[in-house]
Protein backbone atom coordinates (compact mmCIF):
# COMPACT_ATOMS: atom_id res chain seq x y z
CA UNK A 1 0.00 0.00 0.00
CA UNK A 2 1.37 3.01 -0.82
CA UNK A 3 2.20 5.69 1.51
CA UNK A 4 -0.33 8.37 0.35
CA UNK A 5 -2.92 6.30 0.71
CA UNK A 6 -2.42 4.70 3.70
CA UNK A 7 -5.02 5.45 6.95
CA UNK A 8 -4.11 7.65 9.38
CA UNK A 9 -3.50 4.68 12.32
CA UNK A 10 -1.19 2.68 9.95
CA UNK A 11 0.82 6.46 9.12
CA UNK A 12 4.07 6.23 10.86
CA UNK A 13 3.84 8.61 13.77
CA UNK A 14 6.53 11.69 14.24
CA UNK A 15 7.98 11.55 17.22
CA UNK A 16 9.10 14.26 19.67
CA UNK A 17 12.11 12.79 20.34
CA UNK A 18 15.38 11.65 18.93
CA UNK A 19 16.72 8.45 20.26
CA UNK A 20 20.30 9.07 21.37
CA UNK A 21 23.49 7.10 21.91
CA UNK A 22 25.38 7.33 25.25
CA UNK A 23 27.42 5.21 27.53
CA UNK A 24 26.51 4.95 31.08
CA UNK A 25 28.97 5.77 33.70
CA UNK A 26 29.60 2.33 36.14
CA UNK A 27 27.80 4.06 39.09
CA UNK A 28 24.80 4.57 36.57
CA UNK A 29 25.01 1.06 35.12
CA UNK A 30 25.13 -0.93 38.56
CA UNK A 31 21.94 0.92 39.84
CA UNK A 32 19.92 0.25 36.47
CA UNK A 33 21.00 -3.49 36.74
CA UNK A 34 20.23 -3.44 40.41
CA UNK A 35 17.35 -1.81 40.61
CA UNK A 36 15.20 -2.22 37.35
CA UNK A 37 14.17 -5.22 39.04
CA UNK A 38 12.53 -3.60 41.43
CA UNK A 39 11.47 0.10 40.23
CA UNK A 40 11.76 -0.44 36.38
CA UNK A 41 8.59 -1.34 34.44
CA UNK A 42 8.23 -2.85 30.86
CA UNK A 43 5.49 -1.69 28.46
CA UNK A 44 4.87 -5.34 27.78
CA UNK A 45 3.53 -5.50 30.92
CA UNK A 46 0.46 -3.76 29.70
CA UNK A 47 -2.06 -1.82 31.72
CA UNK A 48 -0.85 -0.99 35.68
CA UNK A 49 -2.69 -0.60 38.65
CA UNK A 50 -1.20 2.01 40.74
CA UNK A 51 -3.04 1.00 43.90
CA UNK A 52 -1.01 -2.36 43.53
CA UNK A 53 1.86 -1.62 42.08
CA UNK A 54 2.84 1.26 45.39
CA UNK A 55 0.65 -0.49 47.21
CA UNK A 56 -1.16 2.37 48.35
CA UNK A 57 -3.88 4.62 46.59
CA UNK A 58 -1.89 7.93 46.78
CA UNK A 59 -2.15 10.56 44.23
CA UNK A 60 -0.15 9.55 41.15
CA UNK A 61 2.20 12.05 39.83
CA UNK A 62 3.73 10.95 36.09
CA UNK A 63 6.31 12.81 34.03
CA UNK A 64 7.47 12.60 30.04
CA UNK A 65 11.53 13.16 29.90
CA UNK A 66 12.42 13.11 33.10
CA UNK A 67 16.53 13.79 31.44
CA UNK A 68 18.92 12.53 34.30
CA UNK A 69 16.81 12.21 36.78
CA UNK A 70 17.51 14.89 39.80
CA UNK A 71 14.27 17.08 39.54
CA UNK A 72 11.97 13.95 39.99
CA UNK A 73 14.05 12.34 42.22
CA UNK A 74 13.79 14.95 44.69
CA UNK A 75 10.35 15.44 44.12
CA UNK A 76 9.53 12.28 45.27
CA UNK A 77 12.01 12.53 48.25
CA UNK A 78 9.94 15.79 49.09
CA UNK A 79 6.63 14.09 48.33
CA UNK A 80 6.36 10.88 50.35
CA UNK A 81 2.31 11.19 50.22
CA UNK A 82 2.17 10.64 46.37
CA UNK A 83 3.46 8.49 43.46
CA UNK A 84 5.40 9.23 41.30
CA UNK A 85 6.11 7.35 37.71
CA UNK A 86 8.64 8.75 35.37
CA UNK A 87 9.06 8.30 31.87
CA UNK A 88 12.42 8.54 29.41
CA UNK A 89 13.55 6.84 26.52
CA UNK A 90 17.66 7.69 27.14
CA UNK A 91 19.10 4.93 29.34
CA UNK A 92 22.03 6.85 30.88
CA UNK A 93 19.30 9.32 32.82
CA UNK A 94 17.34 5.67 34.18
CA UNK A 95 20.57 4.45 35.24
CA UNK A 96 21.13 7.81 36.82
CA UNK A 97 17.46 8.59 38.58
CA UNK A 98 17.39 4.62 39.74
CA UNK A 99 20.70 5.54 41.47
CA UNK A 100 19.60 8.93 42.75
CA UNK A 101 16.18 6.43 44.20
CA UNK A 102 18.65 4.08 45.89
CA UNK A 103 20.72 7.19 47.29
CA UNK A 104 17.33 8.64 48.70
CA UNK A 105 15.70 5.49 49.43
CA UNK A 106 12.69 6.23 47.98
CA UNK A 107 10.32 3.99 47.51
CA UNK A 108 7.31 5.61 45.59
CA UNK A 109 8.68 5.89 42.47
CA UNK A 110 8.64 3.80 39.18
CA UNK A 111 10.15 4.20 35.59
CA UNK A 112 9.72 3.33 31.89
CA UNK A 113 12.47 3.36 29.24
CA UNK A 114 10.43 3.55 26.41
CA UNK A 115 8.31 6.24 24.14
CA UNK A 116 5.92 8.04 26.32
CA UNK A 117 2.90 8.41 23.94
CA UNK A 118 3.06 4.45 23.45
CA UNK A 119 3.47 3.87 27.66
CA UNK A 120 0.31 6.27 28.09
CA UNK A 121 -1.53 4.80 25.09
CA UNK A 122 -0.40 1.20 26.58
CA UNK A 123 0.08 1.24 30.34
CA UNK A 124 -1.58 4.57 32.05
CA UNK A 125 -5.41 3.95 32.73
CA UNK A 126 -7.76 7.08 32.30
CA UNK A 127 -8.63 8.97 34.98
CA UNK A 128 -5.59 7.76 36.84
CA UNK A 129 -3.30 11.08 37.20
CA UNK A 130 -3.31 13.56 39.78
CA UNK A 131 -0.44 15.07 37.58
CA UNK A 132 1.20 15.07 34.23
CA UNK A 133 4.22 17.28 34.33
CA UNK A 134 6.60 17.93 30.74
CA UNK A 135 9.10 19.82 31.96
CA UNK A 136 11.70 21.53 29.66
CA UNK A 137 10.84 18.88 26.09
CA UNK A 138 12.68 19.71 22.92
CA UNK A 139 11.23 22.67 21.36
CA UNK A 140 12.39 22.10 18.06
CA UNK A 141 13.47 25.71 17.21
CA UNK A 142 13.23 25.47 13.42
CA UNK A 143 9.92 25.77 11.55
CA UNK A 144 10.20 22.88 9.50
CA UNK A 145 10.44 20.80 12.98
CA UNK A 146 7.51 22.02 14.82
CA UNK A 147 5.56 19.15 13.87
CA UNK A 148 8.16 17.26 16.40
CA UNK A 149 7.20 18.84 19.41
CA UNK A 150 5.30 17.07 21.70
CA UNK A 151 2.23 19.78 22.46
CA UNK A 152 0.11 18.72 19.71
CA UNK A 153 -4.10 18.41 19.99
CA UNK A 154 -3.29 14.62 19.57
CA UNK A 155 -1.90 14.16 22.30
CA UNK A 156 -3.24 16.72 24.53
CA UNK A 157 -6.43 14.54 23.74
CA UNK A 158 -4.53 11.77 25.08
CA UNK A 159 -3.48 13.73 28.50
CA UNK A 160 -7.06 14.45 28.91
CA UNK A 161 -7.74 11.01 29.46
CA UNK A 162 -5.33 10.00 31.35
CA UNK A 163 -5.88 12.61 34.00
CA UNK A 164 -8.61 12.49 36.50
CA UNK A 165 -11.45 15.22 36.52
CA UNK A 166 -9.23 18.06 38.63
CA UNK A 167 -6.00 16.40 37.96
CA UNK A 168 -3.61 19.14 36.31
CA UNK A 169 -0.98 19.23 33.10
CA UNK A 170 1.75 21.24 33.86
CA UNK A 171 4.03 22.44 31.17
CA UNK A 172 7.43 24.07 31.46
CA UNK A 173 9.97 25.84 28.80
CA UNK A 174 12.47 27.78 28.47
CA UNK A 175 11.66 28.96 24.93
CA UNK A 176 9.17 31.22 24.61
CA UNK A 177 8.09 30.33 21.06
CA UNK A 178 7.26 26.81 22.66
CA UNK A 179 5.35 28.42 25.52
CA UNK A 180 3.12 30.11 22.99
CA UNK A 181 2.66 27.31 21.00
CA UNK A 182 1.35 25.46 24.08
CA UNK A 183 -0.73 28.07 24.58
CA UNK A 184 -2.13 28.01 20.90
CA UNK A 185 -2.34 23.90 21.21
CA UNK A 186 -4.12 24.28 24.51
CA UNK A 187 -6.72 26.64 23.53
CA UNK A 188 -8.09 24.24 20.70
CA UNK A 189 -8.60 20.55 23.46
CA UNK A 190 -11.61 20.95 25.23
CA UNK A 191 -12.12 19.96 28.64
CA UNK A 192 -9.31 21.91 30.46
CA UNK A 193 -8.63 25.15 31.89
CA UNK A 194 -5.61 27.54 32.11
CA UNK A 195 -5.05 27.76 36.16
CA UNK A 196 -3.67 31.23 35.37
CA UNK A 197 -6.69 32.74 33.34
CA UNK A 198 -6.85 32.29 29.28
CA UNK A 199 -3.85 33.19 27.64
CA UNK A 200 -1.96 33.43 30.61
CA UNK A 201 1.38 31.95 32.29
CA UNK A 202 1.53 30.73 35.67
CA UNK A 203 3.93 31.23 38.55
CA UNK A 204 6.79 28.11 39.24
CA UNK A 205 4.59 25.94 41.82
CA UNK A 206 6.88 24.70 44.82
CA UNK A 207 6.73 21.05 43.81
CA UNK A 208 9.31 22.24 40.86
CA UNK A 209 12.54 21.98 41.85
CA UNK A 210 14.79 24.90 40.07
CA UNK A 211 17.46 23.19 38.06
CA UNK A 212 20.96 24.40 37.77
CA UNK A 213 20.37 24.78 34.01
CA UNK A 214 17.62 26.98 34.82
CA UNK A 215 19.20 28.85 37.62
CA UNK A 216 22.25 29.96 34.82
CA UNK A 217 19.30 30.64 32.26
CA UNK A 218 18.33 33.38 34.82
CA UNK A 219 21.73 34.70 35.79
CA UNK A 220 22.16 35.45 31.70
CA UNK A 221 18.22 36.72 31.53
CA UNK A 222 16.78 33.95 30.27
CA UNK A 223 13.30 33.53 31.13
CA UNK A 224 11.37 30.73 32.13
CA UNK A 225 6.93 29.71 31.78
CA UNK A 226 4.93 27.31 33.62
CA UNK A 227 1.62 26.58 32.02
CA UNK A 228 -1.01 24.72 34.66
CA UNK A 229 -4.16 23.22 33.03
CA UNK A 230 -6.56 21.59 35.14
CA UNK A 231 -8.37 18.68 33.61
CA UNK A 232 -12.65 20.30 34.15
CA UNK A 233 -14.57 17.50 32.02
Amino acid sequence: MSEDIKSPEKRRRIRSFVLRTGRMTGGQQRAYDGLWPRFGLERKQGLINPERLFGNAAPVVLEIGFGMGDSLAQMAQESPDQNFIGIEVHRPGVGRLLYLVEQAENTNLRVYCDDAVEVLKSCIPDQSLQRLQLFFPDPWHKKRHNKRRIVQPDFMALVRKKLAIGGVFHAATDWEPYAEHMLEVMAQVPGFKNQAGQGQYSEKPDYRPETKFERRGERLGHGVWDLLFERTE
